[in-house]
């Protein structure tokens, strides 16, 4: 572990030291999904879920009129159950299979190792960096992955901006310390004014180098993103920084490099971010209304024709868990970027 002559470290360089760490990261060395994990994502969930993505990346593919050659990128694939269910539908689309060039963006060896045992193809190609990507038209997927990223926190107190930092002992519990900070000459270097009419402000630099490499290919190739995530639509910035233990909230300073820590999006300043880098037409709904409007109940209809009622009943109940307003129906929202000519709007 790095740590600063002070014992200081920023909220993002804890969060990624305590996440991406290579020996003792949460990420890097362990599997934190199923039940023997933290939490459960919506493709483990329903194989349903992942099917209308797939519907939903076929129809966005025909609608840049079927492109010969593509690329598709899931950002941070999980266990690879959602890319293992994806590929099985698209082979139900013999002219897009033909054309889709698949890649993973994962940091974690670990993670990489049981996404290839899942999803068993050799066709698919692991990067750790967006521009290793080459120059098709290119279709980003990001299932829960921007929430996990390291973010910085800013305070402010009595019209002063603070930063927040963590003074950091593996021997005694660790502390939130707030710093005096500069944001008018941090806003003049991101060129962005994230602290307007703000009091509270998450923000991840990470977040804005991979969506700058993603604005760039999806405007000179072509192609778009979509982002399903936790988060909110609301102007205000919140302080949403929370962590995973043993399926349990905690607190976000203890069990260092054992627990998720993760942070709700803000979609207003994930939109402000694409904007910055190009005028894109982007669209945003719940993922309720997305699943719905792509017709996950008709689907289950059909596949639960000739079932017995106990089957019928799961497939419901694990619609219900991914849909309602109570579940993550609301709690998860959806957003697309594409460039500015492009009017697809499927799901929105």
């Amino acid at each position: 572990m790095k740590i600063n002559k002070n014992n200081l470290l920023t909220i993002d360089k804890y969060i990624e030291e305590a996440l991406y760490n290579k020996k003792s990261g949460y990420y890097m060395s362990k599997n934190p999904f199923g039940k023997k994990g933290d939490f459960i994502t919506a493709p483990n969930i329903s194989i349903l879920y992942s099917e209308m993505i797939a519907i939903w990346i076929v129809s966005f593919w025909e609608h840049l009129n079927c492109p010969k050659e593509f690329n598709l990128i899931e950002l941070g694939a999980g266990n690879g159950e959602m890319m293992r269910i994806l590929i099985k539908t698209f082979c139900k689309f013999p002219r897009f299979k033909s054309g889709c060039k698949i890649i993973i963006l994962e940091k974690s060896n670990l993670l990489k190792k049981i996404q290839k045992k899942n999803i068993k193809n050799k066709n698919i190609k692991w990067i750790e960096n967006l521009n290793e990507i080459n120059d098709m038209p290119c279709i980003f997927v990001a299932n829960e992955f921007f929430d996990a990223l390291p973010i910085k926190q800013f305070i402010k107190k009595k019209e002063k901006w603070y930063q927040r930092h963590v003074k950091f002992s593996k021997f005694k519990k660790s502390t939130y310390v707030d710093i005096l900070f500069n944001m008018k000459k941090f806003e003049e270097k991101i060129k962005l004014k994230i602290s307007y009419k703000q009091k509270f402000i998450e923000y991840s630099p990470l977040t804005m180098n991979y969506l700058n490499v993603i604005s760039k290919k999806i405007k000179h190739n072509n192609g778009g993103i979509l982002i399903i995530d936790y988060g909110y639509l609301d102007k205000k910035i919140k302080n949403t920084l929370q962590a995973v233990f043993d399926h349990k909230y905690s607190n976000v300073l203890d069990n260092f490099g054992k627990s998720d820590i993760t942070y709700n999006l803000s979609f207003y300043l994930t939109e402000k971010i694409f904007k910055k880098f190009e005028s894109f037409n982007i669209l945003t709904t719940s993922q309720k209304n997305f699943l719905l409007r792509l017709g996950i109940f008709q689907r289950a209809e059909i596949l639960s024709k000739n079932m017995p009622f106990s089957k019928k009943a799961d497939i419901y109940f694990r619609i219900k868990r991914l849909t309602d307003k109570n579940a993550m129906g609301d709690l998860f929202k959806v957003m697309f970027v594409t460039n500015k000519n492009n009017k697809f709007q499927l799901g929105f």
